[in-house]
């Protein structure tokens, strides 16, 4: 697959526009991009087990996007031969009165992974320079001094914030993939109007998901500069095309598999001290 599609260069501005949710790659049927995935999940296996042996690495996996563009699919179908052990997922929702009373950052840095796991975070702190930034009157409930929340450069320097922890993140060993599922407006609708039409979908709908559609052009423009100001060297963004769920899933495992392969991963070397209190243990059996 060719990853360089899906990827934000690090250093150039982007437009989200041409990139085609639509998009299906080297992929024309459901069927052949579900035979790359099975093999991608039997690889996530293997890696995610000698990651855990080895202990020295971290993985975070953001996942952001616009509702029904199919996160809990795609994290749901990913990770299905991970063992539960090593892995945690994470659904950010609306601050508490005590997420509040700390920096925005620091409900996310309480739950990073710890050495040796995979961690995802369904929603991210990318969520208070994108809900917050469309939405001005969650930023006016913050707890922030009142120059902060009129200081016309906060988004940029929320920016260079969210920077500097991932670059910190990855200089102590947490890997940081991120990924944006790009979903169409079009398809958001018909994905919307299937979960009210099926009964055992009713609960994934809500009139809050329909009226957020309203602000889809400033979302759009949220997440454009979020691409051209925090897709770095060091944690750069994936726009994944989310309009055929199937392809989702392998776009996203491919990155997530290609990572783990580059990070080339062992597992740990037993000394020849440790050697031999092993025969002796066998003896004793």
């Amino acid at each position: 697959m060719d990853l360089k599609y899906l990827l934000v260069p690090p250093g150039k501005r982007i437009k989200l526009k041409r990139y085609d949710p639509g998009y299906t790659g080297k992929f024309k049927s459901k069927r052949a991009a579900k035979k790359k995935l099975q093999q991608d999940i039997r690889k996530l296996k293997e890696y995610q087990d000698v990651l855990y042996a080895q202990n020295i690495y971290a993985i975070l996996l953001v996942f952001q996007a616009l509702d029904a563009a199919g996160k809990d699919s795609v994290i749901k179908h990913i990770m299905s031969g991970v063992n539960p052990q090593g892995c945690e997922v994470f659904s950010f929702k609306i601050p508490s009165a005590e997420e509040l009373d700390h920096d925005y950052l620091w409900r996310y840095a309480k739950d990073l992974p710890e050495r040796g796991r995979i961690g995802i975070f369904n929603r991210s702190y990318y969520e208070e320079v994108l809900v917050v930034r469309v939405h001005p009157e969650i930023l006016a409930k913050q707890q922030l001094p009142p120059e902060l929340k009129k200081n016309s450069h906060i988004w940029k320097d929320r920016y260079e914030q969210i920077n500097n922890f991932e670059k910190y993140l990855t200089e102590n060993g947490i890997v940081v993939l991120k990924f944006f599922l790009n979903v169409s407006r079009k398809e958001q609708k018909s994905r919307f109007l299937q979960r009210i039409a099926l009964s055992e979908k009713n609960w994934k709908f809500s009139a809050t998901d329909a009226q957020e559609r309203r602000h889809w052009n400033a979302y759009m423009k949220a997440y454009e500069d979020v691409f051209n100001h925090t897709s770095t060297r060091w944690a750069p963004w994936h726009i994944i095309p989310a309009d055929h769920k199937w392809f989702t899933r392998v776009a996203a495992a491919d990155v997530i598999v290609s990572r783990l392969k580059s990070l080339k991963l062992s597992y740990p070397t037993v000394t020849k001290q440790q050697k031999r209190t092993l025969l002796e243990v066998k003896k004793k059996l």
